[in-house]
């Protein structure tokens, strides 16, 4: 069985790293799934991100219920997290922020497409989960296993799904990849609304481009301790410990 203290350890960093990159605040939530049992995934219970400590690790099954014991407040969006670990095999790290600059997008015609490398992995489009289209919403909260379904129908095969005037969620192989996604999801964002402003034709990655800078690791796949995102992984770490004191 996999040794799960170093994803644990993982796991609490992303919050941290997360926090301090501006892509959640008091809210948003990270996970990953169990290794040996993908029936199970693990998330911290509900505390702000910048505050998670090991003891907040939650272990859940995939109808958002715990299974290790605890009895603590979880996450009300947590069925975003159980539908798709329950509908994607290969996902193994899910997140949910309220990244700023992705929202517009989210609220507006104009599609969030890839124009930076390390945003090669959203060449094959960002989706958008509207939740008035969904009978079951009251609200943009996916806070039930029926709205879970409904957005991982939206995310598809893709990375990310943006949520209508809410924010996003976002997917991976990993701990470190997938926050990796998040952070450069959200700087894609802000460099293609100021590319936008300019009011002149944009030169997006084309699907060629992406492919290959994912495969040779420009797209920040997890390539190695001195390469890709281990690499940057270590220097938001850094700055996150900077930070804290």
């Amino acid at each position: 069985m996999p040794e799960l203290r170093p994803l644990i350890e993982d796991l609490v960093a992303g919050n941290h790293i997360l926090y301090n990159q501006g892509i959640v605040d008091g809210y948003g939530h990270i996970s990953f799934r169990h290794p040996d049992k993908p029936d199970r995934f693990f998330i911290a219970a509900a505390v702000a991100p910048g505050r998670v400590k090991d003891g907040d690790i939650l272990e859940l099954d995939l109808d958002g219920k715990i299974v290790s014991g605890e009895e603590r407040p979880t996450y009300s969006e947590r069925f975003i997290h159980a539908e798709v670990y329950r509908a994607r095999k290969d996902v193994h790290s899910v997140i949910h922020s309220h990244s700023p600059t992705v929202i517009p997008f989210g609220i507006t015609d104009v599609p969030l497409r890839p124009i930076i490398q390390t945003a090669s992995f959203l060449h094959t489009g960002v989706p958008i989960y509207n939740s008035r289209l969904v009978p079951e919403a009251k609200s943009p909260l996916v806070s039930s296993p029926v709205l879970g379904k409904a957005l991982v129908a939206s995310l598809a095969q893709n990375n990310v799904v943006l949520m209508r005037g809410h924010g996003n969620t976002v997917v991976g192989p990993d701990i470190r990849e997938t926050v990796s996604r998040a952070i450069y999801t959200e700087v894609n964002a802000r460099l293609l609304l100021q590319t936008l402003s300019l009011g002149r034709p944009i030169e997006y990655l084309d699907a060629n481009e992406a492919q290959t800078m994912m495969s040779r690791g420009a797209g920040l796949p997890n390539v190695g301790a001195s390469h890709g995102v281990d690499r940057i992984w270590q220097m938001w770490l850094d700055e996150v410990r900077r930070s804290e004191g």
